[in-house]
Protein backbone atom coordinates (compact mmCIF):
# COMPACT_ATOMS: atom_id res chain seq x y z
CA UNK A 1 0.00 0.00 0.00
CA UNK A 2 1.72 3.10 1.28
CA UNK A 3 5.08 1.55 0.64
CA UNK A 4 4.44 1.83 -3.17
CA UNK A 5 4.69 5.60 -3.17
CA UNK A 6 8.46 5.57 -2.85
CA UNK A 7 9.03 3.15 -5.70
CA UNK A 8 10.52 5.50 -8.24
CA UNK A 9 11.67 8.37 -6.05
CA UNK A 10 14.77 9.86 -7.63
CA UNK A 11 17.25 12.47 -6.63
CA UNK A 12 19.64 14.56 -8.67
CA UNK A 13 21.96 12.09 -10.40
CA UNK A 14 25.66 12.67 -10.76
CA UNK A 15 25.68 14.52 -7.40
CA UNK A 16 26.52 11.67 -5.04
CA UNK A 17 27.82 14.09 -2.42
CA UNK A 18 25.24 16.81 -3.00
CA UNK A 19 22.15 17.46 -0.87
CA UNK A 20 20.04 15.00 -2.85
CA UNK A 21 22.83 12.46 -3.13
CA UNK A 22 22.93 11.68 0.57
CA UNK A 23 21.65 8.35 1.86
CA UNK A 24 17.90 8.23 2.19
CA UNK A 25 17.88 7.31 5.87
CA UNK A 26 20.84 7.78 8.15
CA UNK A 27 21.28 6.05 11.46
CA UNK A 28 22.98 7.69 14.39
CA UNK A 29 26.47 6.46 15.14
CA UNK A 30 26.83 4.14 18.07
CA UNK A 31 30.16 3.79 19.85
CA UNK A 32 30.34 0.04 19.38
CA UNK A 33 29.02 -0.09 15.85
CA UNK A 34 30.34 2.11 13.06
CA UNK A 35 32.13 1.86 9.78
CA UNK A 36 35.06 4.09 10.66
CA UNK A 37 36.81 1.20 12.38
CA UNK A 38 37.05 -0.58 9.03
CA UNK A 39 38.82 2.14 7.08
CA UNK A 40 42.46 2.68 6.38
CA UNK A 41 44.21 5.99 6.90
CA UNK A 42 43.46 8.37 4.08
CA UNK A 43 41.75 5.65 2.10
CA UNK A 44 38.23 4.75 3.26
CA UNK A 45 37.16 1.22 2.34
CA UNK A 46 33.85 0.80 0.50
CA UNK A 47 32.45 -2.50 -0.67
CA UNK A 48 29.18 -4.03 -1.83
CA UNK A 49 28.41 -7.56 -0.70
CA UNK A 50 26.55 -10.37 -2.48
CA UNK A 51 24.53 -10.78 0.70
CA UNK A 52 22.67 -7.56 -0.19
CA UNK A 53 20.55 -9.48 -2.72
CA UNK A 54 19.62 -12.06 -0.10
CA UNK A 55 18.62 -9.26 2.29
CA UNK A 56 16.40 -7.44 -0.20
CA UNK A 57 14.88 -10.69 -1.49
CA UNK A 58 13.98 -11.79 2.02
CA UNK A 59 12.46 -8.39 2.70
CA UNK A 60 10.39 -8.68 -0.49
CA UNK A 61 8.97 -12.01 0.70
CA UNK A 62 7.89 -10.82 4.11
CA UNK A 63 6.65 -7.47 2.82
CA UNK A 64 4.60 -9.48 0.33
CA UNK A 65 3.10 -11.57 3.14
CA UNK A 66 1.96 -8.48 5.06
CA UNK A 67 0.43 -6.84 2.00
CA UNK A 68 -1.38 -10.10 1.27
CA UNK A 69 -2.95 -9.98 4.73
CA UNK A 70 -4.26 -6.47 4.09
CA UNK A 71 -6.74 -7.45 1.38
CA UNK A 72 -7.14 -11.24 1.58
CA UNK A 73 -10.27 -11.04 3.75
CA UNK A 74 -12.10 -8.19 2.03
CA UNK A 75 -11.86 -9.69 -1.44
CA UNK A 76 -14.12 -12.46 -0.06
CA UNK A 77 -16.14 -10.03 2.10
CA UNK A 78 -19.49 -11.68 1.32
CA UNK A 79 -18.14 -15.05 2.50
CA UNK A 80 -16.60 -13.54 5.66
CA UNK A 81 -19.92 -11.81 6.41
CA UNK A 82 -21.83 -15.07 5.97
CA UNK A 83 -19.46 -17.09 8.15
CA UNK A 84 -19.15 -14.59 11.03
CA UNK A 85 -22.74 -13.37 10.87
CA UNK A 86 -23.45 -14.61 14.41
CA UNK A 87 -20.84 -12.24 15.89
CA UNK A 88 -21.60 -9.24 13.65
CA UNK A 89 -24.14 -6.41 14.20
CA UNK A 90 -27.68 -7.07 13.01
CA UNK A 91 -27.99 -3.81 11.07
CA UNK A 92 -26.86 -4.38 7.47
CA UNK A 93 -24.79 -1.20 7.13
CA UNK A 94 -23.07 -1.73 10.50
CA UNK A 95 -22.43 -5.39 9.68
CA UNK A 96 -20.85 -4.67 6.30
CA UNK A 97 -18.89 -1.67 7.58
CA UNK A 98 -17.51 -3.83 10.40
CA UNK A 99 -16.15 -6.24 7.80
CA UNK A 100 -14.74 -3.29 5.83
CA UNK A 101 -12.72 -2.36 8.90
CA UNK A 102 -10.61 -5.48 8.31
CA UNK A 103 -9.03 -3.44 5.53
CA UNK A 104 -9.42 0.04 7.01
CA UNK A 105 -7.58 -0.94 10.20
CA UNK A 106 -4.39 -0.90 8.11
CA UNK A 107 -5.13 2.72 7.20
CA UNK A 108 -6.10 3.72 10.74
CA UNK A 109 -3.00 2.17 12.32
CA UNK A 110 -0.69 4.00 9.92
CA UNK A 111 -1.79 7.53 10.84
CA UNK A 112 -0.70 7.66 14.53
CA UNK A 113 2.14 5.13 14.31
CA UNK A 114 4.13 6.14 11.24
CA UNK A 115 6.19 8.86 12.91
CA UNK A 116 7.05 6.87 16.08
CA UNK A 117 8.05 3.95 13.85
CA UNK A 118 10.31 6.24 11.80
CA UNK A 119 11.93 7.41 15.03
CA UNK A 120 12.42 3.78 16.10
CA UNK A 121 13.99 2.94 12.74
CA UNK A 122 16.50 5.76 13.12
CA UNK A 123 17.15 5.00 16.80
CA UNK A 124 17.28 1.19 16.90
CA UNK A 125 18.15 0.40 13.31
CA UNK A 126 17.22 -1.89 10.47
CA UNK A 127 17.49 -5.32 12.11
CA UNK A 128 15.32 -4.48 15.14
CA UNK A 129 12.51 -3.08 12.97
CA UNK A 130 12.73 -5.99 10.52
CA UNK A 131 12.41 -8.55 13.33
CA UNK A 132 9.61 -6.59 15.00
CA UNK A 133 7.64 -6.44 11.75
CA UNK A 134 8.17 -10.12 10.95
CA UNK A 135 7.22 -11.15 14.51
CA UNK A 136 3.98 -9.13 14.57
CA UNK A 137 3.14 -10.36 11.08
CA UNK A 138 3.52 -14.00 12.14
CA UNK A 139 1.70 -13.39 15.44
CA UNK A 140 -1.29 -11.88 13.61
CA UNK A 141 -1.34 -14.83 11.21
CA UNK A 142 -1.39 -17.38 14.07
CA UNK A 143 -4.14 -15.47 15.88
CA UNK A 144 -6.25 -15.85 12.74
CA UNK A 145 -5.93 -19.61 13.12
CA UNK A 146 -7.78 -19.22 16.42
CA UNK A 147 -10.64 -17.42 14.65
CA UNK A 148 -12.19 -20.48 12.99
CA UNK A 149 -15.59 -20.19 14.64
CA UNK A 150 -18.57 -18.02 13.62
CA UNK A 151 -18.62 -16.31 17.03
CA UNK A 152 -14.98 -15.12 16.92
CA UNK A 153 -15.04 -12.12 14.62
CA UNK A 154 -13.65 -9.96 17.45
CA UNK A 155 -10.59 -12.23 17.58
CA UNK A 156 -10.22 -11.93 13.81
CA UNK A 157 -10.31 -8.14 14.05
CA UNK A 158 -7.69 -8.21 16.81
CA UNK A 159 -5.46 -10.44 14.67
CA UNK A 160 -5.84 -8.10 11.69
CA UNK A 161 -4.95 -5.15 13.94
CA UNK A 162 -1.68 -6.88 14.89
CA UNK A 163 -0.92 -7.32 11.16
CA UNK A 164 -1.74 -3.64 10.60
CA UNK A 165 0.75 -2.62 13.27
CA UNK A 166 3.34 -4.90 11.64
CA UNK A 167 3.10 -2.91 8.39
CA UNK A 168 4.46 0.16 10.21
CA UNK A 169 7.78 -1.66 10.65
CA UNK A 170 7.82 -2.69 6.98
CA UNK A 171 6.84 0.36 4.94
CA UNK A 172 9.92 2.43 5.70
CA UNK A 173 12.51 -0.30 5.17
CA UNK A 174 13.05 -0.41 1.35
CA UNK A 175 14.82 2.95 1.22
CA UNK A 176 16.81 2.13 4.37
CA UNK A 177 17.93 -1.26 3.02
CA UNK A 178 18.89 0.34 -0.29
CA UNK A 179 20.94 3.09 1.39
CA UNK A 180 22.76 0.80 3.83
CA UNK A 181 23.48 -2.22 1.61
CA UNK A 182 23.59 -1.04 -2.02
CA UNK A 183 25.99 1.08 -4.03
CA UNK A 184 24.99 4.51 -5.36
CA UNK A 185 24.08 3.12 -8.80
CA UNK A 186 21.85 0.40 -7.30
CA UNK A 187 19.80 2.38 -4.77
CA UNK A 188 16.79 3.04 -7.02
CA UNK A 189 16.75 -0.57 -8.23
CA UNK A 190 16.90 -1.95 -4.70
CA UNK A 191 14.13 0.38 -3.50
CA UNK A 192 11.94 -0.60 -6.43
CA UNK A 193 12.50 -4.30 -5.70
CA UNK A 194 11.45 -3.79 -2.09
CA UNK A 195 8.30 -2.00 -3.15
CA UNK A 196 7.58 -4.57 -5.86
CA UNK A 197 7.29 -7.29 -3.21
CA UNK A 198 4.51 -5.32 -1.55
CA UNK A 199 2.57 -5.05 -4.78
CA UNK A 200 2.96 -8.76 -5.49
CA UNK A 201 1.48 -9.39 -2.05
CA UNK A 202 -1.58 -7.27 -2.84
CA UNK A 203 -1.98 -9.11 -6.16
CA UNK A 204 -1.83 -12.51 -4.41
CA UNK A 205 -4.28 -11.22 -1.82
CA UNK A 206 -6.76 -10.50 -4.61
CA UNK A 207 -6.19 -13.72 -6.53
CA UNK A 208 -5.76 -16.58 -4.04
CA UNK A 209 -8.50 -16.26 -1.34
CA UNK A 210 -11.47 -16.61 -3.75
CA UNK A 211 -9.86 -19.84 -5.01
CA UNK A 212 -9.08 -21.25 -1.55
CA UNK A 213 -12.39 -20.18 0.04
CA UNK A 214 -15.20 -20.55 -2.51
CA UNK A 215 -18.72 -19.50 -1.57
CA UNK A 216 -20.79 -22.25 0.03
CA UNK A 217 -24.08 -22.66 1.89
CA UNK A 218 -22.31 -24.80 4.49
CA UNK A 219 -20.61 -22.85 7.29
CA UNK A 220 -18.55 -25.94 8.07
CA UNK A 221 -17.13 -26.03 4.54
CA UNK A 222 -16.31 -22.31 4.72
CA UNK A 223 -14.66 -22.83 8.11
CA UNK A 224 -12.55 -25.70 6.78
CA UNK A 225 -11.46 -23.61 3.78
CA UNK A 226 -10.61 -20.62 6.01
CA UNK A 227 -8.62 -22.94 8.25
CA UNK A 228 -6.52 -24.13 5.31
CA UNK A 229 -5.89 -20.52 4.23
CA UNK A 230 -5.01 -19.32 7.75
CA UNK A 231 -2.77 -22.28 8.62
CA UNK A 232 -0.94 -21.96 5.30
CA UNK A 233 -0.36 -18.25 5.87
CA UNK A 234 0.76 -18.72 9.48
CA UNK A 235 3.27 -21.44 8.54
CA UNK A 236 4.75 -19.34 5.74
CA UNK A 237 5.05 -16.24 7.91
CA UNK A 238 6.66 -18.19 10.73
CA UNK A 239 9.28 -19.48 8.31
CA UNK A 240 9.95 -15.90 7.21
CA UNK A 241 10.34 -14.79 10.84
CA UNK A 242 12.97 -17.48 11.43
CA UNK A 243 14.82 -16.50 8.26
CA UNK A 244 14.76 -12.80 9.21
CA UNK A 245 16.22 -13.57 12.65
CA UNK A 246 18.99 -15.71 11.13
CA UNK A 247 19.85 -13.75 7.98
CA UNK A 248 18.98 -10.09 8.51
CA UNK A 249 22.00 -8.01 9.53
CA UNK A 250 22.05 -4.38 10.62
CA UNK A 251 24.63 -3.34 8.02
CA UNK A 252 27.57 -4.76 6.05
CA UNK A 253 31.10 -4.66 7.46
CA UNK A 254 32.08 -1.88 5.06
CA UNK A 255 29.82 0.89 3.70
CA UNK A 256 28.61 0.53 0.09
CA UNK A 257 29.56 4.09 -0.86
CA UNK A 258 31.64 7.03 0.36
CA UNK A 259 28.49 9.14 0.67
CA UNK A 260 26.97 6.69 3.16
CA UNK A 261 30.19 6.53 5.17
CA UNK A 262 30.58 10.32 5.24
CA UNK A 263 26.99 10.71 6.34
CA UNK A 264 27.62 8.45 9.32
CA UNK A 265 30.81 10.32 10.17
CA UNK A 266 29.12 13.72 10.00
CA UNK A 267 25.72 13.07 11.54
CA UNK A 268 23.73 16.21 12.26
CA UNK A 269 20.43 16.54 14.04
CA UNK A 270 17.54 17.65 11.86
CA UNK A 271 14.98 19.96 13.49
CA UNK A 272 11.90 17.85 12.85
CA UNK A 273 9.37 20.39 14.14
CA UNK A 274 10.82 23.16 11.99
CA UNK A 275 10.69 20.94 8.92
CA UNK A 276 7.01 20.17 9.56
CA UNK A 277 6.26 23.88 10.00
CA UNK A 278 7.98 24.73 6.72
CA UNK A 279 5.94 22.08 4.92
CA UNK A 280 2.65 23.35 6.34
CA UNK A 281 3.54 26.90 5.27
CA UNK A 282 4.01 25.69 1.67
CA UNK A 283 0.59 26.27 0.06
CA UNK A 284 1.41 24.12 -2.95
CA UNK A 285 2.35 21.19 -0.72
CA UNK A 286 -0.82 21.67 1.36
CA UNK A 287 -2.95 21.34 -1.77
CA UNK A 288 -0.91 18.38 -2.99
CA UNK A 289 -1.32 16.64 0.37
CA UNK A 290 -5.10 16.84 -0.02
CA UNK A 291 -5.21 15.86 -3.69
CA UNK A 292 -2.75 13.01 -3.19
CA UNK A 293 -4.81 11.74 -0.28
CA UNK A 294 -7.99 11.90 -2.35
CA UNK A 295 -6.53 9.96 -5.29
CA UNK A 296 -4.91 7.28 -3.17
CA UNK A 297 -7.92 7.14 -0.85
CA UNK A 298 -10.09 6.35 -3.88
CA UNK A 299 -7.72 3.50 -4.74
CA UNK A 300 -8.02 2.11 -1.20
CA UNK A 301 -11.82 2.41 -1.28
CA UNK A 302 -12.06 0.58 -4.61
CA UNK A 303 -9.73 -2.18 -3.39
CA UNK A 304 -11.67 -2.64 -0.17
CA UNK A 305 -15.11 -2.65 -1.83
CA UNK A 306 -14.21 -4.45 -5.04
CA UNK A 307 -16.00 -7.60 -3.89
CA UNK A 308 -19.46 -6.01 -3.41
CA UNK A 309 -19.02 -3.78 -6.48
CA UNK A 310 -18.38 -6.71 -8.83
CA UNK A 311 -20.88 -9.10 -7.21
CA UNK A 312 -23.64 -6.51 -7.54
CA UNK A 313 -23.30 -6.73 -11.33
CA UNK A 314 -21.95 -10.30 -11.64
CA UNK A 315 -23.45 -12.45 -8.82
CA UNK A 316 -21.43 -15.54 -7.95
CA UNK A 317 -18.24 -14.24 -9.61
CA UNK A 318 -16.05 -14.01 -6.49
CA UNK A 319 -13.06 -15.32 -8.42
CA UNK A 320 -13.59 -12.73 -11.15
CA UNK A 321 -13.59 -9.98 -8.52
CA UNK A 322 -10.19 -11.20 -7.35
CA UNK A 323 -8.89 -11.42 -10.90
CA UNK A 324 -10.04 -7.86 -11.63
CA UNK A 325 -8.17 -6.73 -8.51
CA UNK A 326 -5.10 -8.58 -9.79
CA UNK A 327 -5.45 -6.79 -13.13
CA UNK A 328 -5.64 -3.41 -11.39
CA UNK A 329 -2.45 -4.10 -9.43
CA UNK A 330 -0.42 -5.46 -12.37
CA UNK A 331 -1.49 -2.60 -14.64
CA UNK A 332 -0.60 -0.20 -11.81
CA UNK A 333 2.95 -1.54 -11.60
CA UNK A 334 3.31 -0.93 -15.33
CA UNK A 335 1.86 2.56 -14.96
CA UNK A 336 4.32 3.43 -12.21
CA UNK A 337 7.27 2.29 -14.31
CA UNK A 338 6.09 4.25 -17.37
CA UNK A 339 5.40 7.35 -15.26
CA UNK A 340 8.85 7.16 -13.69
CA UNK A 341 10.58 6.86 -17.07
CA UNK A 342 8.51 9.76 -18.43
CA UNK A 343 9.44 11.98 -15.48
CA UNK A 344 13.12 11.12 -15.83
CA UNK A 345 13.05 12.23 -19.46
CA UNK A 346 10.79 15.30 -19.25
CA UNK A 347 10.94 16.58 -15.65
CA UNK A 348 7.44 17.99 -16.20
CA UNK A 349 6.16 17.24 -12.73
CA UNK A 350 3.05 19.39 -12.60
CA UNK A 351 1.92 18.58 -16.13
CA UNK A 352 2.43 14.86 -15.57
CA UNK A 353 0.66 14.96 -12.21
CA UNK A 354 -2.32 16.82 -13.65
CA UNK A 355 -2.52 14.60 -16.74
CA UNK A 356 -2.42 11.32 -14.82
CA UNK A 357 -4.94 12.62 -12.29
CA UNK A 358 -7.34 13.52 -15.11
CA UNK A 359 -6.86 10.11 -16.75
CA UNK A 360 -7.49 8.40 -13.41
CA UNK A 361 -10.81 10.20 -13.23
CA UNK A 362 -11.59 9.24 -16.84
CA UNK A 363 -10.67 5.63 -16.10
CA UNK A 364 -13.03 5.58 -13.12
CA UNK A 365 -15.87 7.01 -15.22
CA UNK A 366 -15.27 4.33 -17.87
CA UNK A 367 -15.17 1.60 -15.21
CA UNK A 368 -18.44 2.91 -13.71
CA UNK A 369 -20.43 2.87 -16.95
CA UNK A 370 -19.00 -0.35 -18.42
CA UNK A 371 -20.21 -2.36 -15.42
CA UNK A 372 -23.73 -1.96 -16.81
CA UNK A 373 -22.67 -3.45 -20.16
CA UNK A 374 -22.61 -6.91 -18.53
CA UNK A 375 -19.53 -7.99 -20.51
CA UNK A 376 -16.83 -9.20 -18.12
CA UNK A 377 -13.82 -8.73 -20.39
CA UNK A 378 -14.74 -5.07 -20.88
CA UNK A 379 -14.74 -4.64 -17.08
CA UNK A 380 -11.28 -6.26 -16.95
CA UNK A 381 -10.05 -3.85 -19.64
CA UNK A 382 -11.41 -0.76 -17.91
CA UNK A 383 -10.16 -2.00 -14.54
CA UNK A 384 -6.68 -2.35 -16.02
CA UNK A 385 -6.83 1.20 -17.43
CA UNK A 386 -8.00 2.51 -14.05
CA UNK A 387 -5.15 0.77 -12.24
CA UNK A 388 -2.59 1.93 -14.80
CA UNK A 389 -3.32 5.61 -14.22
CA UNK A 390 -4.50 5.64 -10.59
CA UNK A 391 -1.54 3.62 -9.29
CA UNK A 392 0.80 5.30 -11.77
CA UNK A 393 -0.05 8.59 -10.06
CA UNK A 394 1.46 7.49 -6.74
CA UNK A 395 5.22 7.86 -7.45
CA UNK A 396 4.52 10.96 -9.55
CA UNK A 397 2.84 12.61 -6.58
CA UNK A 398 5.86 11.85 -4.42
CA UNK A 399 8.26 13.26 -6.97
CA UNK A 400 6.17 16.42 -7.33
CA UNK A 401 6.22 16.83 -3.54
CA UNK A 402 10.01 16.43 -3.47
CA UNK A 403 10.34 19.17 -6.11
CA UNK A 404 8.12 21.78 -4.47
CA UNK A 405 9.33 21.19 -0.88
CA UNK A 406 13.12 21.05 -1.44
CA UNK A 407 15.28 21.12 0.68
CA UNK A 408 12.95 19.67 3.32
CA UNK A 409 13.32 15.98 4.11
CA UNK A 410 11.59 13.70 1.62
CA UNK A 411 10.90 11.29 4.46
CA UNK A 412 8.86 13.92 6.30
CA UNK A 413 6.88 15.02 3.24
CA UNK A 414 6.20 11.42 2.20
CA UNK A 415 4.99 10.60 5.71
CA UNK A 416 2.44 13.42 5.51
CA UNK A 417 1.28 12.35 2.04
CA UNK A 418 0.83 8.77 3.21
CA UNK A 419 -1.05 9.86 6.34
CA UNK A 420 -3.39 11.91 4.15
CA UNK A 421 -3.95 8.88 1.91
CA UNK A 422 -4.91 6.70 4.87
CA UNK A 423 -7.28 9.36 6.24
CA UNK A 424 -9.11 9.83 2.95
CA UNK A 425 -9.08 6.07 2.40
CA UNK A 426 -11.11 5.57 5.59
CA UNK A 427 -13.52 8.45 4.81
CA UNK A 428 -14.12 7.33 1.22
CA UNK A 429 -14.51 3.65 2.09
CA UNK A 430 -17.16 4.42 4.71
CA UNK A 431 -18.85 6.93 2.37
CA UNK A 432 -18.92 4.51 -0.53
CA UNK A 433 -20.26 1.71 1.66
CA UNK A 434 -23.10 4.03 2.75
CA UNK A 435 -23.80 4.90 -0.90
CA UNK A 436 -23.90 1.21 -1.86
CA UNK A 437 -26.47 0.51 0.86
CA UNK A 438 -28.62 3.61 0.36
CA UNK A 439 -28.34 4.35 -3.37
CA UNK A 440 -26.51 1.44 -4.98
CA UNK A 441 -23.14 0.57 -6.47
CA UNK A 442 -23.61 2.99 -9.37
CA UNK A 443 -24.00 5.89 -6.93
CA UNK A 444 -20.89 4.79 -5.05
CA UNK A 445 -18.84 4.73 -8.25
CA UNK A 446 -20.15 8.16 -9.22
CA UNK A 447 -19.06 9.45 -5.81
CA UNK A 448 -15.50 8.27 -6.47
CA UNK A 449 -15.57 9.74 -10.00
CA UNK A 450 -16.77 13.10 -8.68
CA UNK A 451 -14.13 13.09 -5.95
CA UNK A 452 -11.40 12.45 -8.53
CA UNK A 453 -12.77 15.30 -10.68
CA UNK A 454 -12.54 17.66 -7.71
CA UNK A 455 -8.99 16.48 -7.04
CA UNK A 456 -8.05 17.08 -10.68
CA UNK A 457 -9.33 20.67 -10.50
CA UNK A 458 -7.44 21.34 -7.26
CA UNK A 459 -4.23 19.91 -8.75
CA UNK A 460 -4.38 22.66 -11.39
CA UNK A 461 -3.89 25.27 -8.65
CA UNK A 462 -0.54 23.87 -7.50
CA UNK A 463 2.32 26.10 -8.64
CA UNK A 464 5.12 24.46 -10.66
CA UNK A 465 7.80 25.54 -8.18
CA UNK A 466 10.63 23.19 -9.12
CA UNK A 467 13.00 23.99 -6.25
CA UNK A 468 15.03 20.79 -6.48
CA UNK A 469 15.81 21.34 -10.16
CA UNK A 470 16.88 24.91 -9.46
CA UNK A 471 19.10 23.74 -6.61
CA UNK A 472 20.67 21.18 -8.95
CA UNK A 473 21.42 23.87 -11.51
CA UNK A 474 23.00 26.07 -8.82
CA UNK A 475 25.18 23.21 -7.58
CA UNK A 476 26.34 22.43 -11.12
CA UNK A 477 27.11 26.12 -11.70
CA UNK A 478 29.10 26.24 -8.47
CA UNK A 479 31.01 23.13 -9.50
CA UNK A 480 31.74 24.64 -12.92
CA UNK A 481 32.89 27.89 -11.31
CA UNK A 482 35.11 26.04 -8.83
CA UNK A 483 36.58 23.96 -11.67
CA UNK A 484 37.29 27.09 -13.73
CA UNK A 485 38.99 28.74 -10.75
CA UNK A 486 41.08 25.63 -10.12
CA UNK A 487 42.13 25.45 -13.78
CA UNK A 488 42.92 29.17 -13.79
CA UNK A 489 45.03 28.87 -10.65
CA UNK A 490 46.93 25.91 -12.12
CA UNK A 491 47.55 27.85 -15.35
CA UNK A 492 48.78 30.87 -13.36
CA UNK A 493 51.05 28.69 -11.28
CA UNK A 494 52.39 27.04 -14.42
CA UNK A 495 53.05 30.45 -16.00
CA UNK A 496 54.90 31.67 -12.91
CA UNK A 497 57.05 28.52 -12.88
CA UNK A 498 57.81 28.95 -16.59
CA UNK A 499 58.82 32.61 -16.07
CA UNK A 500 60.97 31.63 -13.10
CA UNK A 501 62.76 28.97 -15.13
CA UNK A 502 63.37 31.43 -17.98
CA UNK A 503 64.90 33.93 -15.55
CA UNK A 504 67.19 31.25 -14.11
CA UNK A 505 68.32 30.25 -17.61
CA UNK A 506 69.13 33.88 -18.48
CA UNK A 507 71.23 34.21 -15.35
Amino acid sequence: MAIFRNALSRSLPELDNGPQGQPILVQKKEPDENWTDHTTKGSPTTKVYKRRWVIVSLFCLYSMSNAYQWIHLNIIANIITKYYNASLPEDRFQRETTVDWLSMIYMLAYIPLIFPSTFLLNKKGLRVCAIAGAFLNALGAWLKVACISPDRFAVLMFAQTICAIAQIFILGLPAKIAAVWFGPNEVSTATSLGVFGNQVGVAIGFLVPPILVPNSDSLKDIGDDLSIMFYGGAGYMTLLLILVIIIFKERPQHPPSKAQMMALQNVHEEHYGKSLLNLFKNIGFDILTITYGVNTGCYYAISTLLNPIILDYFPGHEESAGQIGLTIVIAGVGGSIVAGIWLDKTRTYKGTTFGIYFLSMAGMVAFTFTLDVDILWVVFLCGGALGFFMTGYLPVGFEFAAEITYPESEGTSSGLLNASAQFFGIILTIGCRAMINKVGTFGSNLLISGTLLLGTICTGFIAADYRRQEAGKEILEQMDTALEIEISEKDSEKSRMTESNNCDNQL
